[in-house]
């Protein structure tokens, strides 16, 4: 097989083509019993894991056991995995790192609950890279997750290796989590749906709750809007957040026509590159082609949000590596590792001192966020600063220095969702001049995620996605 020919596992199984919610239908209807649903997932995973490597571990047996008495939900019996950060009864948490070793979970983690309260049943984890600090899935020395879409390219991250198994068909939804961009960005690499929810919207990581800023935000990557809608509804059922307007169950795009403001540069040195600039330019027009007053707009946040981001990424680095031996167990050496882990850790001790002004600005930005949205109810902008890189281009295996600016530039956009809090979305509405996909990015106020998911719904219609098996 050529290296630039897509890697996916669709066939006429009892998966078929389907989303979740039609999965879940299927196996509604009697038409597919869940237990041939899993065999499907399970035959599919199986077929594609060598060349992709989206899988961390494995739990069939068990996936297989449930299925013959799927539970309740919107999605019962519907195949998906746990990303390798989050705890799954029976698996070990790896997070990435070769730098410990670790025991499997005594019980599934408060969100990975929620999660599967959807009643979709689990195959097993999924890769990230070293604690989801990249924005692609590479090891130092193991095999790298690869791009269903062209093997040679980058799956995105962190949520690399669900975004990788979701677009080739192996799964229809599986859980992600974002700190940084990482639904987002993932979905952007591999043509699906990244819905990044507000902050406080999911149940938090235990680990997030602890930190002075809680960036995470725990989701799904999709290949239909309407699956994500429906476990964003799911969700939201099994735990309300009291202080957040409900988002509730969203079937399609609303009639009002949005105020949108278009950001094509962020605010690094490095400029948007052609092609991204021109798939944001085009989605600009469709929207006032559907009505939408479209206008340029300014981010609210200048050239110190990528220090002061910078020195918070290296924070969280830093607690790691000193405090590894607690969180992570008692083998754990932070000698062991990458290149990027280092070089944060490297990064935030240098600039230890300024921890106090750092996290004052960045308390801050919620409000400079919110305040966007007094003239705009979205804001468009890419998704990442230039196209999905080959593999090797992002390795932690090179220079700390050398990464971290390539990063810097690549992950543009997404970071500052995470800092204030407010939902975003990556929708794949262009490819490249090479075939690969091509993502628009959404934002909207805190809270206002039925915003971004009915236009999403919009945009779907007027202009469906690429599928990889056609």
């Amino acid at each position: 097989m050529s290296p630039n020919t897509p890697v996916h596992a669709f066939t006429d199984d009892a998966l078929g083509d389907l989303d979740a919610t039609g999965v879940a239908a299927r196996i509604e209807s009697g038409e597919v019993t869940a237990r041939e649903v899993m065999e499907a997932s399970i035959a599919r995973a199986e077929a594609v894991q060598g060349q992709l490597n989206g899988l961390a571990c494995t739990d069939f047996d068990r996936a297989l056991a449930r299925s013959n008495r799927p539970a309740a939900g919107i999605f019962a019996g519907v195949p998906t995995a746990i990303k390798d950060n989050t705890d799954s009864a029976g698996l070990p948490t790896q997070q990435g790192s070769t730098a410990f070793t670790a025991v499997p979970a005594k019980a599934d983690s408060d969100f990975a609950k929620q999660f599967l309260s959807t009643g979709a049943i689990s195959i097993g984890k999924t890769r990230l890279p070293e604690f989801g600090f990249s924005a692609s899935t590479e090891y130092m020395t193991e095999e790298p997750v690869h791009n269903p879409w062209n093997p040679a390219y980058s799956s995105g991250a962190s949520s690399g290796g669900a975004a990788a198994l979701v677009a080739a068909g192996v799964l229809p939804i599986a859980h992600a989590n974002d700190g940084g961009g990482s639904i987002r960005i993932p979905a952007a690499a591999c043509g699906l749906v990244g819905l990044k929810p507000t902050r406080g919207r999911t149940i938090a990581d235990p680990a997030d709750k602890s930190m002075p800023i809680r960036l995470i935000s725990q989701g799904a990557v999709t290949r239909t809007v309407r699956d994500t809608a429906r476990w964003m509804s799911a969700a939201e059922s099994y735990y309300r957040n009291p202080r957040l307007a409900p988002v509730r169950l969203i079937e399609g795009p609303s009639s009002t026509r949005l105020r949108v403001g278009v950001i094509t540069d962020s605010v690094t040195v490095t400029k948007t590159d052609d092609e991204t600039r021109k798939s944001v330019e085009a989605t600009a027009e469709l929207l006032a082609s559907l009505g939408h007053h479209v206008e340029d707009a300014a981010l609210p946040v200048g050239p110190e949000f990528i220090d002061d981001f910078s020195i918070y990424w290296g924070f969280l680095s830093f607690a790691i590596s000193t405090g590894g031996k607690q969180m992570l167990g008692p083998d754990f050496d932070k000698s062991g590792t990458d290149n990027l882990t280092k070089g944060l850790y490297t990064l935030y001790r240098k600039n230890l001192v300024k921890t106090p002004r750092v996290l004052y600005r960045l308390r801050r930005l919620q409000q400079q966020y919110s305040a966007m949205f007094l003239k705009y109810d979205v804001v468009l902008s890419p998704a990442l600063g230039h196209t999905t890189p080959e593999l090797g281009y992002l390795s932690p295996a090179q220079p700390f220095e050398e990464l971290f600016d390539k990063l810097i530039a690549y992950t543009s956009f997404t970071p500052l969702n995470n800092i204030s809090g407010g939902p975003a979305i990556s929708l794949p509405m262009h490819q490249t001049s090479n075939g690969l996909p091509l993502a628009s990015h959404f934002s909207a106020d805190l809270g206002d995620e039925r915003t971004l998911l009915e236009l999403a719904f919009e945009l779907e219609e007027a202009q469906p996605w690429r599928r990889i098996q056609d």
